[in-house]
C-alpha cells in the first residue's frame, strides 16, 4: 500500500489512535483489535471451562512458545535465549539477582537511569553493601564521551554494567553493544534496560552482545501490560543461579509424573504462572507487528517521524530541546519557556487532545513517536506548542468551552 493508506488502515485496527493525538508509546503503545480480540477469547474460555485441566496447560506452553518465538523475531536473537517476564524492571531484577554479590563490589551506571533501574540497585547497596556509581554522561548524544565514562571507570573492578540503551529522559541512542565489549572485557556482567528501544529502534541482540537485555510488552511492541522479555546471553545464563525465578516453568512440568525440571539457559530465569490472556495477547500483538505491519517499515516510519518532531520543535521560539539532535531515537524531550513541564501537558491534552507526558524530574515535556502517527498530528501538536511558547499560563487565549443546556454548573473546555 501507499504510506498514506497503509497508515490509514493499521490506525482504523488500533482503536485508541481516535481518541486523541497518541504521543505517548514510551509509557504505553496503543493496544490492536486483534490483540483484545485474543485476550478476550482466552479469557472466555477460561471461564466456560476452568483453568486447571491437564490439556489447558499443554495448549498454553504452546502459547508461552509463540510469545518467546515473536519476540525472538522482532528482536533478532534466538528464541532459545529468550525468558518471558512480567515487566522490564522484572527483568533487570531477574539479571541482577542471579550474581552472587559481595560489600564493596562496584555496579556502574549512568546519569539518565530510569527509577526501573536504579531502584533494584538501590535495594542491593542496602542488601548486600554494593556501590552504585552513576557516570555523568551528559545527554547521552555523544557516544565517545558514553564510552569513555565507562571505560575510565572500568580501570578498577567493577561487577556489573546497567545501562539502558535509550535513557527515558533525553532519548538518545547509547552505545550498548560497545560497552558490553568494555564490561565483558574488564571481567563485569552487562545488563541493558531496553524499554525504550524494542519496537522503537532496530535492535539486534545477537550482535549487541550484552550478558542480559530486558524490555517491556506495553510500549512499542503494542502488548497487554504485564508482559515482557528478558534475552540472556547463553555464556552467562549457563552460569548464572537465578534468585528470584522459580526454575520450574510450568512448562517444563511433567504433568504425568508431577515431576519438574530445571530447564538450561534463558528459561531458568522464567518464574511460573503468568497470566494467560496476557501472554496470547502478547504474542498475538508481536505477530501483528511483524508480519502484518512489517518491522522495518515500523521502525523507518517511527524514526522519520520523530526527525520531523524535531526538527519542527526545535523551530519553535522559546523551545528548548533536551534530547541531543540527531542522536535521539524515537523519545523527543523538549521545555517550552515560560511554563512548568505539568503546566504545558495539562493544557495540551484538553486543546488538542494530545497524549504526553511530562518528566518531573527534570521538568520536561517528553513525547514518543510511533509508527501510526500522521505528519498532520505531528503538525497539530507542534502548533500548539507554538501557542504556548508565545504565551504564559496567565495570557494564553481560553479553551473554546461548550454550554451545557440545562445546566447551572462552569461551561465545559
Amino acid at each position: 500500500m501507499p504510506d498514506p493508506d497503509k497508515v490509514a488502515a493499521i490506525r482504523a485496527l488500533l482503536p485508541a489512535t481516535a481518541a486523541g493525538i497518541h504521543l505517548d508509546a514510551g509509557t504505553c503503545g496503543p493496544l490492536p483489535a486483534e490483540t483484545q480480540r485474543a485476550m478476550d477469547e482466552q479469557a472466555s474460555m477460561e471461564l466456560a471451562t476452568g483453568r486447571a485441566g491437564a490439556d489447558q496447560w499443554a495448549a498454553f506452553a504452546q502459547r508461552m512458545d509463540e510469545a518467546r518465538f515473536s519476540l525472538a523475531a522482532t528482536l533478532v536473537a534466538d528464541p532459545s535465549d529468550i525468558a518471558l517476564t512480567h515487566s522490564t524492571t522484572d527483568g533487570i531484577n531477574l539479571a541482577l539477582g542471579a550474581l552472587d554479590w559481595r560489600p564493596g563490589d562496584r555496579v556502574l551506571t549512568t546519569s539518565q537511569e530510569h527509577p526501573g533501574v536504579l531502584a533494584p540497585l538501590a535495594a542491593l547497596s542496602a542488601r548486600f553493601g554494593v556501590v552504585v556509581e552513576r557516570l555523568d554522561i551528559g545527554d547521552g548524544g555523544d557516544a565517545d564521551q558514553v564510552v569513555d565514562a565507562f571505560r575510565t571507570a572500568l580501570e578498577r573492578p567493577a561487577r556489573a554494567v546497567v545501562a539502558s540503551h535509550v535513557p527515558w529522559t533525553t532519548g538518545a541512542v547509547l552505545p550498548v553493544a560497545r560497552l558490553a565489549t568494555l564490561a565483558r572485557d574488564a571481567g563485569a556482567v552487562s545488563i541493558v534496560d531496553g524499554a525504550q528501544a524494542a519496537g522503537a529502534i532496530p535492535v539486534a541482540l545477537d550482535d549487541i552482545g550484552a550478558d542480559a537485555y530486558a524490555v517491556p510488552g506495553q510500549k512499542w511492541l503494542l502488548g497487554p501490560e504485564g508482559m515482557g522479555g528478558l534475552h540472556v546471553r547463553r555464556a552467562f545464563a549457563d552460569q548464572a543461579t537465578p534468585l528470584s525465578a522459580s526454575h520450574l516453568s510450568f512448562a517444563s512440568f511433567d504433568l504425568g509424573r508431577g515431576t519438574g525440571v530445571l530447564h538450561p539457559g534463558a528459561r531458568r530465569f522464567e518464574a511460573t504462572m503468568f497470566h494467560r490472556p496476557s501472554v496470547v495477547g502478547f504474542a498475538r500483538s508481536l505477530g501483528w507487528l511483524t508480519m502484518f505491519v512489517g518491522l522495518p517499515w515500523a521502525l523507518e516510519r517511527a524514526a522519520a517521524l520523530s526527525r520531523l518532531a524535531f526538527q519542527r520543535l526545535a523551530a519553535i521560539p522559546g523551545v528548548t530541546m533536551v534530547s541531543p539532535s540527531g542522536a535521539h531515537g524515537t523519545l523527543v524531550t523538549f521545555r517550552v519557556g515560560g511554563w512548568a513541564a505539568a503546566q504545558a501537558v495539562g493544557e495540551l491534552g484538553p486543546r488538542i487532545f494530545a497524549i504526553v507526558r511530562d518528566l518531573p524530574g527534570i521538568d520536561a515535556i517528553r513525547i514518543s513517536t510511533g509508527f501510526w502517527n500522521t505528519e498532520e498530528e505531528i503538525e497539530r501538536f507542534a502548533r500548539a506548542v507554538e501557542l504556548l511558547a508565545a504565551h504564559t499560563p496567565e495570557t494564553i487565549p481560553p479553551r473554546r468551552t461548550l454550554a451545557v443546556l440545562g445546566s447551572d454548573d462552569q461551561p465545559l473546555r
